[in-house]
């Protein structure tokens, strides 16, 4: 691999102009990929299968127009005054026209639905007025009947009157039979009224109406021209003196692929860089590097979203990977390259050897990443699956980018990617001075570090710094075993937003649970016919009814409809508590363990809430198998590289240790609300309920890379004869910086996202740039090398057996170093001088250094 990278590298210096109008090509042609077949992202999750999924599929079937997916519009006055009747005509007109929307199975009038309340509400008083005089009537006829029969009896006529005076008597028993019924059926009555009372479309105010929109389409399915067209109704003809808002069900907001916060991130990566490379030439190559790949990544992605269901964070998760991965790939091979510069090898040359060795290394860490994330395919989770696809584009475009216009632009840009007194220095025929062999910038720190010899610590100085780095880790990953997945909802969302303004309001004239109300399923007994089934089908529906309201949890219930045939009866449930709350998580599954009439079998749930929450489930029961997918790819691979026992094992718990920490920050930054402040965090809430399985798969990518750079440095030294502990030390100050750039380059590029408007965005962008700080500097800069110290010698052993077995992986192309020793003359500026790597001397402490050899085995 390494000779082929090094031929490309050659090939595209050579053919510079070529090189650059292919990608062009290539860009235009994603391009036109993009404005071709691009379609709608969508908003919403799905998962087939789950509790929610199979019962909507039954009401489906069961029931016209059921089990498509729902919206809410508010309406609000300005002045906080009750509606005035030409305000509810005017909603009512535009109710009219909401629901003639093609895709629209029904609109729901506020104002029509309150009268309908308020006339069941008079119906039953009236009822109850009725039943009262009956009653009376009833006990005056009964007085009556008493006393005919007492002066009957009295006057000896008894006899003859009686058969009439029973005949009465039994009419009146009758009768008092037909008012305990009516009776009974009126109480039923108030009960489900009184039951069904937090359930309302027009606040107690009437300041404040909801009108619930129901499409022919499952949630995830209804396209966003259907949910546009119907706030078009509402929002394109406004109602003098009120405002109207839409839920985040109905309701879209595109994230931004790149806004201000991500520009800032850019701007710091650009700085790292030019402090690390010392030109402003040198810098701009990465960061134009990864724009065309993101670029490229991002259109192709967006193409995929006319045939597959993709949501909208998707793209943007493969922005957040290029652009990070981009960056620094390219990185590795410019820093190669100006180093192999500053020692005399021509452009050309050196051009082809860092695409053969840094390249190499490159193609090797990427592959890694894209293994972690097309393997969350395993995790059978569609969705899941289809942004690790999407994040795997983005990586395969950074790594082509950085083995091949990466050195196409190095090769037109030629010495100026060196400094002005770099080139002098070059051209004067001399290195730079021992900072020609470091792989840091050759400044004044790095000139600190050259004038130390390199000192191994002490044992009791690993073992302080290892207890820390583990206690520090440990500390931050305690909040973890809080965590709770979920779904954002409209709180979550910018306070300046739609669908914030529509929640806060449900919420303050509702209650929040009228912001997730859940659609409960009952099978009932039924009958031996259907006219039998229909007969008991109220009083099945009432002990149902009173079953679900006595749950703790439960504000309201109200039942909708029964099937044709009476066995099967849907009620809408609102929790106490907003659908990303643990008590409404609770009540779901209380719901779910709930059999109200005893051999019916329990209740079913659906509903946004119940969906969002299975959803999470899901993700959490898939994630232990996928984190040991990962952990034993991680070992195989580091056991490939670095020929070791104790190095994969220290190095994966290190992983472990980081994605734990990371989650643990997570958990109380965004579900806790301790850093809401800070990253512009208005409500706290559940973690994203995909970011664990997320996080492990991109992280593991990134740990592997940092892994790579600093412990390669210290298998180098090892087998070229240096002592165990200084080996340690060399490879960590031969790795050190380019790695400390790298990572703050993730960190900036992925800490922009942080401040997305989108909480989702928002979270990953966290929940990265917190790994990635942790992995790179606590984990592979303080405790591998305190772990590897203490070890001494045995953490390179390895089996003779298993050492035999395993093939030589050249990771960073030593062969290609050594057979490209002798020096090639390339014709080209400075050209003529070696490599001047000479591989067989034992590296300095500020050499590079990431070449794995087999010398010592």
């Amino acid at each position: 691999m390494a000779e082929f990278l090094y031929r490309i590298g050659r090939a595209a210096a050579r053919l510079p102009k070529t090189v650059i109008a292919l990608w062009l090509a290539v860009m235009m042609a994603a391009g036109a990929a993009f404005a071709l077949f691009s379609g709608e992202l969508e908003e919403s999750f799905s998962i087939p299968g789950t509790p929610t999924d199979e019962v909507n599929q039954r009401l489906s079937e069961e029931f016209d127009g059921m089990g498509g997916g729902a919206g809410t519009v508010v309406y609000r006055t300005d002045d906080g005054s009750a509606f005035t009747e030409d305000q509810k005509e005017a909603i009512s007109q535009r109710v009219e026209e909401a629901s003639e929307v093609s895709g629209v199975e029904d609109a729901i009038d506020p104002f029509a639905t309150e009268e309908e309340r308020a006339d069941r509400k008079a119906q039953l008083e009236e009822g109850r007025e009725q039943l009262e005089e009956g009653r009376a009537e009833l006990e005056d006829g009964q007085e009556q009947l008493d006393e005919g029969r007492e002066e009957a009896e009295a006057s000896g006529m008894l006899g003859q009157l009686e058969e009439g005076l029973d005949a009465q008597q039994a009419e009146i028993d009758a009768g008092r039979e037909r008012l305990d019924e009516e009776a009974e059926a009126l109480e039923q009555g108030e009960a489900m009224m009184e039951m069904s009372s937090g359930i309302r479309t027009v606040s107690e105010d009437g300041a404040t109406a909801l009108v619930n929109v129901s499409f022919t389409q499952a949630q995830e399915e209804v396209p966003q021209e259907t949910k546009d067209a119907v706030m078009a109704v509402f929002e394109d003809d406004p109602v003098d003196g009120a405002t109207v808002d839409f839920a985040n069900d109905i309701a879209m907001t595109l994230p931004h692929l790149f806004g201000p916060a991500e520009a800032v991130g850019l701007v710091v990566a650009a700085i790292v860089l030019v402090v690390m490379l010392g030109t402003l030439v040198g810098a701009g190559l990465p960061i134009l590097t990864a724009l065309v790949g993101v670029g490229i990544a991002t259109m192709v992605a967006m193409s995929l979203s006319g045939v597959v269901q993709m949501a909208s964070i998707t793209p943007i998760l493969g922005l957040m990977l290029g652009l990070a991965v981009g960056i620094d790939y390219a990185l590795f091979i410019v820093n190669r390259h100006r180093r192999q510069l500053k020692q005399g090898v021509g452009v050309a040359e050196s051009i082809g050897l860092a695409n053969g060795t840094a390249g190499n290394a490159v193609v090797f860490a990427g592959a890694t990443v894209l293994i972690a994330l097309l393997g969350l395919n395993m995790t059978g989770i569609g969705f899941l699956g289809l942004m690790g696809s999407v994040g795997a584009i983005a990586i395969v475009v950074a790594v082509l980018v950085a083995i091949t216009l990466v050195p196409a632009l190095l090769s037109l840009i030629g010495e100026r990617v060196l400094s002005r007194r770099e080139r002098a220095a070059r051209a004067g025929g001399g290195a730079d001075g021992a900072g020609a062999a470091s792989g840091e910038s050759g400044d004044g720190a790095a000139g600190a570090e050259r004038a130390a010899a390199p000192r191994p610590m002490s044992a009791w100085g690993a073992i302080g710094r290892a207890v820390a780095a583990v206690a520090a880790l440990g500390v931050i990953a305690l909040p973890a075993l809080d965590l709770r997945l979920g779904m954002p909802d409209g709180s979550s969302e910018p306070a300046e937003s739609t669908q914030h303004r529509a929640y806060t309001a449900i919420a303050e004239e509702f209650g929040e649970g009228q912001n997730g109300p859940l659609l409960v399923a009952a099978d009932l007994p039924g009958g031996p016919d259907e006219e039998a089934a229909e007969d008991k089908a109220s009083d099945y529906e009432f002990q149902v009814a009173e079953e679900i309201y006595a749950t703790d949890g439960v504000s309201a219930v109200a039942p909708i409809d029964t099937n044709d045939d009476s066995t099967l009866a849907i009620f809408q449930v609102v929790p106490e508590e907003g659908p990303s709350s643990a008590s409404t998580e609770e009540l779901v599954h209380t719901l779910r363990d709930t059999e109200p009439i005893r051999g019916t079998g329990p209740l079913g749930v659906a509903g946004m809430a119940s969906g969002n929450i299975d959803i999470s489930e899901t993700l959490s029961e898939a994630l232990p198998g996928y984190l040991t997918v990962v952990i034993g790819l991680s070992l195989v691979i580091l056991l490939l590289v670095f020929r070791s026992l104790f190095v994969p094992v220290v190095a994966t718990l290190g992983f472990i240790l980081s994605f734990f920490a990371a989650l643990g920050g997570v958990v109380a930054a965004y579900q806790w609300g301790w850093l809401g402040g800070l990253i512009g965090l208005e409500n706290q809430g559940p973690v994203l309920n995909f970011l664990p399985t997320l996080l492990v798969g991109i992280l593991f990518g990134l740990a592997m890379d940092y892994m790579l750079f600093i412990g390669t440095g210290m298998r180098e030294a090892y087998v070229h004869k240096a002592p165990a502990r200084f080996a340690v030390v060399q490879g960590l100050r031969a790795g050190r910086a380019v790695v400390t750039a790298a990572a703050i380059i993730m960190i900036s590029v992925f800490g922009g996202f942080i401040f997305s408007e989108t909480a989702m965005i928002s979270s990953i962008g966290f929940a990265l740039a917190f790994g990635v700080l942790l992995d790179a500097f606590v984990v592979r800069m303080v405790l591998i090398p305190a772990l590897m110290h203490l070890a001494g010698d045995a953490a390179w052993w390895l089996p003779k057996w298993l050492d035999r077995l395993l093939p030589d992986i050249d990771v960073e192309g030593s062969a290609l170093e050594r057979r490209h020793s002798a020096g090639h003359a390339d014709g080209d500026a400075g050209g003529g001088a070696g490599d001047g790597s000479a591989p067989e001397a034992e590296p300095s402490a500020d050499q590079e250094g990431t070449t794995v050899s087999t010398d010592r085995r």
